[in-house]
């Protein structure tokens, strides 16, 4: 069965920015193991530091109690034996061994010839079983040697295949391999050496890990190394959710991971890193499994023709229609729906128009937002352009600090058009006293504001739809308007056009 390892708490910390303290590693290995169910965790490089030492420490003492040491591995460097005495304190059972695995590596870092290095790797594999911990061994800028010395590779697995070691790493160091040359490549380890259980170790340098991990497996490797959400040094490593969608519907291995709870792992890793996941990310960015196009919602119903393999339910996440200036019928159906809200076809069409003109001023109109379009749709108090009597030609608000906010509007009232300034106490007050100076001007009387208040969708956040209820007297007759924009000030007026118009329509 194919084992993915996941390096999030190794390779992924040497993401620029990212360094976990000892609960946030403990933390994290316990999601990995417990609720994504990955085979195996590289929790720390050895001889990094004395932190480093206490979080290895405490994830080898918790995945004792739970049966989970020998899934817990530690990297370690052919150093004559600091770090298998590390590894040792630390309580890990497993030490993945860095050697070489590019002729140039060894004679221009090293200093050394192909047979020193064999030699030293055996010392210290030697002296790593002596003290009971199983070798896995790295090849460190494997790809290189692959493309530029396959000769020096094939002489130091021929040297070491028969010396106790578990795996054999094939790293791609730098990401420079294409999906062709890594299977190439891994397809020519896994002939030559069938009796050797191999992993793979992609970076994303070219964006092609996934890619690749994709080539590595046809090829006959049987170990995937990941990342949660594809941190790592550099362009990061291949992400753990996009691995395992590929690996389920691509190629159809078995593995062991459980999708369910990727998500749940993914947003976690996201807080504790504080490198955010992009909307776009597969499978668990923001926006994967949300429909914008009118076109699309309305094939789902039909059929679920926009449906792919990926279905959401499977990674603990459900489909959604976005709301916005490309909104047809079908996603405000859908999302009406989901809020168990019925309405008449006209009435659907009203809420769609509605939408697609608050979407062109504003990016994403969420789910949230929607009752208040309907409520501002059936109250009809949405009057079109066509039948205002008064309506707002354009105007200006300018908010200087230390100076009290400018409004200089234009109106037109039964098609003449009228134009004033004023100063107010805020940008909504300036604009009712400009306002009403264009009203004292034509000798109109004009009602007085009673109450405001404006409302947000749950959530708070600063994109939300603004909702703004104001509450006039007009002689002793109580009026009550709503105006619905992205911004509050937009929403206000908005909600003063329609009170202008109510009482216009009454002379």
């Amino acid at each position: 069965m194919l084992e993915i390892l996941d390096t999030t708490l190794r390779d992924g910390e040497q993401t620029a920015g990212v360094s976990f303290n000892h609960n946030e590693k403990l933390s994290i290995a316990r999601m990995l193991l417990d609720e994504a169910n990955v085979d195996r965790i590289e929790v720390a490089s050895a001889r990094v530091s004395a932190g480093e030492l206490d979080a290895a420490t405490a994830i080898c003492q918790w995945a004792k109690r739970n049966g989970h040491l020998d899934k817990i591995e530690i990297l370690g460097f052919v150093d004559g034996g600091p770090s298998v005495d590390w590894i040792s304190k630390a309580g890990g059972r497993v030490i993945n061994l860095l050697a070489k695995g590019s002729l140039r590596h060894v004679t221009e870092q090293l200093r050394k010839q192909p047979e020193e290095h064999v030699a030293d790797i055996i010392s210290n594999i030697n002296l790593a079983t002596s003290k009971g911990l199983r070798v896995n061994l790295y090849l460190e800028d494997w790809s290189n040697g692959m493309l530029h010395s396959p000769d020096y590779v094939n002489f130091i697995v021929d040297s070491l295949h028969d010396k106790g070691i578990d795996r054999f790493m094939l790293p791609d160091t730098l990401g420079i391999l294409s999906p062709d040359q890594t299977f190439e490549f891994c397809q020519v380890m896994t002939r030559r050496y069938p009796n050797i259980r191999f992993d793979y170790h992609a970076h994303n340098d070219y964006d092609l890990a996934v890619a690749n991990v994709y080539s590595a497996v046809r090829a006959g490797v049987l170990g995937i190394h990941v990342t949660v959400n594809g941190l790592g040094e550099r362009a990061g490593n291949a992400p753990l959710a996009s691995v395992v969608g590929v690996l389920n519907d691509m190629l159809q291995i078995p593995n062991s991971v459980n999708e369910k709870r990727l998500t749940h792992v993914c947003r976690m890793v996201e807080s504790l890193s504080g490198i955010r996941i992009p909307d776009n990310k597969p499978l668990v960015g923001d926006s994967v499994f949300t429909q914008t196009a009118g076109v699309h919602a309305d094939g789902d119903s039909k059929g679920h023709l926009y449906y792919n393999n990926l279905l959401p339910e499977r990674f603990g996440r459900v489909r959604r229609y976005a709301l916005g200036k490309l909104s047809g019928k079908a996603n405000i159906v859908k999302n009406l729906q989901e809020l168990g809200m019925n309405l008449s076809a006209e009435q659907v069409r009203l809420v769609t128009e509605r939408v697609i003109e608050l979407g062109d001023k504003k990016e994403n109109i969420n789910a949230d937002d929607l009752p208040y379009i309907v409520a501002d749709v059936l109250r009809g108090q949405h009057i079109s352009t066509d039948e205002q009597l008064i309506r707002i030609v354009n105007y200006s608000l300018n908010l200087t600090r230390g100076l009290k906010p400018v409004a200089t509007i234009r109106i037109s009232i039964r098609d003449t058009e009228y134009e004033d300034t004023s100063r107010g106490d805020g940008q909504y007050d300036a604009f009712m006293k400009a306002l009403w100076k264009i009203y004292d001007r034509l000798g109109r009387q004009h009602p007085r504001l009673v109450d405001y208040k404006v409302s947000i969708p749950p959530g708070g956040k600063t994109d939300a739809l603004v909702e703004t209820v104001i509450v006039w007297d007009n002689n002793g007759q109580e009026l009550r308007t709503r105006g619905l924009d992205a911004d509050q000030t937009e929403a206000a007026i908005k909600a003063t056009v329609k009170m202008l118009n109510i009482i216009e329509k009454q002379i």
